[in-house]
């Protein structure tokens, strides 16, 4: 109970489609739903037993956002099969994850960051969980429509946003104005981000900024782009008093 484990979802993408002759690697939503699920239920396994876990999809669980194949903002992108089809397997991958971390954890929190790609898919995942899990006393899932999450543990203090908005030099201050209290009582204060796809630290004046990896293959037009970052998944682990103690990293070459 003095420890708190994190689950931090870079960016899964599901429902991306990417062909190896053009992009380097075939990815689908089976990938997709394989890579996540894999990496999760591993993570798990070689986490502590702490009392609760967060489940944290920071933003862009789902690549596109209605049946046109576009993101919320009406961008064309590769989409593998029939938006319904992507829905379901989204849901159900996130159902596994859930019940992966119920074998270790008593508790389980459920986050689901809005991003950029899908502000209204994202809503409808939390929605779909909360209904699916309703009746489990265990879990706990935040349906708030904000793109600011926080949460305290101890003299820990854990923001998260997808990162297209606010960016990593403002999230200080945007913490010390939405959460004073807490930042007043704290003295861990992180900030766990997605959206570039890429490992990346800052330490600022009162808190620690981290964007995180995705699981997810590059797509054509991140392919020509010439975006080649790492893919893994991360499990963290913050003590009430001491803030982060421990991590376990899950590499794609390793859920393989």
């Amino acid at each position: 109970s003095d420890m708190i484990t994190v689950y931090p979802m870079g960016d899964p993408h599901l429902g991306m489609y990417a062909w190896a002759e053009e992009c380097g690697e075939d990815f689908d939503c089976d990938i997709a739903r394989d890579n996540l699920t894999g990496a999760v239920s591993n993570l798990v396994e070689r986490s502590p037993a702490t009392h609760t876990a967060i489940i944290l999809n920071l933003g862009d669980f789902f690549h596109g956002d209605s049946a046109k194949n576009t993101t919320t903002k009406g961008t064309d992108v590769d989409v593998d099969g029939r938006w319904a089809r992507v829905l379901k397997i989204g849901v159900e991958s996130m159902i596994q994850c859930v019940y992966s971390a119920l074998k270790k954890h008593k508790r389980v929190i459920v986050r689901n960051v809005i991003g950029n790609h899908d502000d209204h898919s994202s809503q409808m995942l939390s929605i779909a969980l909360a209904c699916y899990f309703s009746n489990n006393k265990r879990v706990d899932v935040d349906e708030s429509p904000s793109h600011f999450w926080y949460y305290q543990f101890g003299k820990v203090l854990l923001g998260s946003t997808h990162g297209d908005m606010a960016k990593p030099d403002r999230l200080e201050s945007i913490m010390a104005s939405d959460k004073s209290k807490e930042w007043g009582d704290t003295e861990y204060r992180y900030w766990l981000t997605g959206h570039i796809h890429s490992q990346n630290t800052k330490e600022y004046p009162g808190c620690v900024w981290e964007s995180f990896r995705t699981l997810a293959s590059k797509d054509a037009w991140h392919s020509a782009m010439g975006y080649r970052s790492g893919r893994d998944m991360k499990s963290i682990i913050y003590h009430k008093e001491y803030g982060e103690i421990e991590r376990h990293t899950m590499s794609l070459k390793m859920l393989r």
